[in-house]
């Protein structure tokens, strides 16, 4: 099993995180191995949708399902792809009106031993820097706000 664990302080409030990482419509503008998105469903309490995968030539997707807590917390739920189980959580603390401390928390395991050795450094290179990718697009949309 992979595990991810993120802690961060950003000087964005946890309203404009949460809302980044909910609108998952717009991860191809901001996550360059982002190759689409689909949203199946979509409300005040779950965000469910698939994100498509294309970096260097592997193609790959995973469907989850977000429980939320707007604007604290969101638990991702496993739907379907090739893992034998994925599950995590974001949690945005807010510290100041324009400031929070992200934790993001990403938990993982192949459902195939021959995909997984050809999709988990990928996949590990993904959710190391997932958090730092939201980070990066919310100071672009500050700068131009």
């Amino acid at each position: 099993m992979y595990r991810v664990e993120k802690s961060v302080l950003v000087m964005h409030s946890a309203e404009t995180m949460f809302h980044l990482v909910d609108t998952v419509e717009d991860y191809p503008k901001f996550l360059p191995w982002c190759g689409g998105t689909e949203v199946h469903a979509r409300d005040a309490n779950i965000t469910k949708a698939t994100i498509h995968i294309n970096y260097h030539g592997l193609k790959q997707h995973f469907t989850t399902q977000n429980t939320k807590t707007f604007p604290t917390h969101m638990q991702i739920v496993f739907v379907d792809g090739p893992f034998k189980m994925l599950e995590g959580e974001w949690q945005f603390i807010e510290l100041q009106k324009n400031a929070c401390k992200i934790i993001f928390k990403l938990q993982y395991a192949f459902n195939n031993p021959l995909l997984e050795k050809v999709i988990a450094p990928v996949f590990s290179h993904i959710a190391n820097t997932f958090v730092d990718h939201f980070i990066k697009r919310a100071d672009q949309d500050k700068l131009t706000s």
